[in-house]
């Protein structure tokens, strides 16, 4: 993902940056350097990197159990934080962009990956940090028009109430009690301010008329 890297640096305001990421998008993940972390792999490398922000990314805390352990093992300068404290760190700390990975891109740019994204990205919109999407050109998916065409499925209602390593129970039980526990959400084009990144090249959104993305002509090239 080098083409990303420079990328973001062409936009920076200073010679290193502050990357924010959500959810395990590494070797572990993917094939080599991975997605948004092979972004943030590349940075490190060219000696570009500040810092690396990864959040928890509960319930099964792929971003403390993985992305902070990819970035231990490297050496890279990494900084775990609770998905909760995404905007209070975008208000108190120069955050330079935010890179996510994706399970799907629709057609026009709407984007399902790890629960909590969507809730990064409106974060970013508000705090004016851009906000990329990293993902090769086969999870580019022409033929789903949005992402009101993607199923979203729900885990296990247990991935919430228990303790994922003691196996106890945390949360209070009763009949009144009801469980949400959906494992994607969508992140809607218009919140992907910085561009896709693929092995092809970075593709920031369009400027000009009702489309920002086109998912077909990106994967046509």
């Amino acid at each position: 993902m080098k083409c990303g890297a420079e990328y973001i640096l062409r936009n920076a305001a200073g010679p290193k940056v502050r990357i924010l990421t959500i959810c395990n998008t590494g070797a572990l993940a993917a094939s080599r350097y991975g997605t948004a972390l092979g972004v943030v792999r590349q940075l490190f490398y060219d000696g570009k990197l500040e810092q690396v922000y990864a959040c928890e990314t509960r319930p099964w805390n792929q971003g403390a159990r993985l992305t902070v352990y990819e970035c231990v093992e490297e050496d890279i300068p990494c900084t775990l934080i609770c998905d909760g404290a995404v905007s209070a760190l975008m208000n108190s700390q120069k955050i330079d962009a935010v890179i996510v990975g994706a399970d799907r891109i629709c057609q026009n740019g709407d984007t399902a990956n790890k629960i909590g994204t969507y809730n990064v990205a409106v974060a970013a919109k508000y705090h004016n940090v851009p906000f990329f999407v990293a993902a090769p050109t086969t999870t580019l998916d022409a033929n789903t028009p949005d992402g009101s065409a993607v199923t979203i499925e729900e885990r296990e209602t247990t991935e919430i109430t228990t303790n994922m390593v003691t196996k106890q129970r945390v949360v209070a039980d009763g009949p009144n009690l009801s469980i949400w526990n959906p494992v994607f959400d969508i992140t809607p084009a218009a919140l992907i301010t910085g561009g896709i990144i693929t092995e092809k090249g970075v593709f920031a959104p369009k400027t000009s008329g009702s489309v920002l993305y086109d998912i077909k002509a990106i994967k046509e090239q």
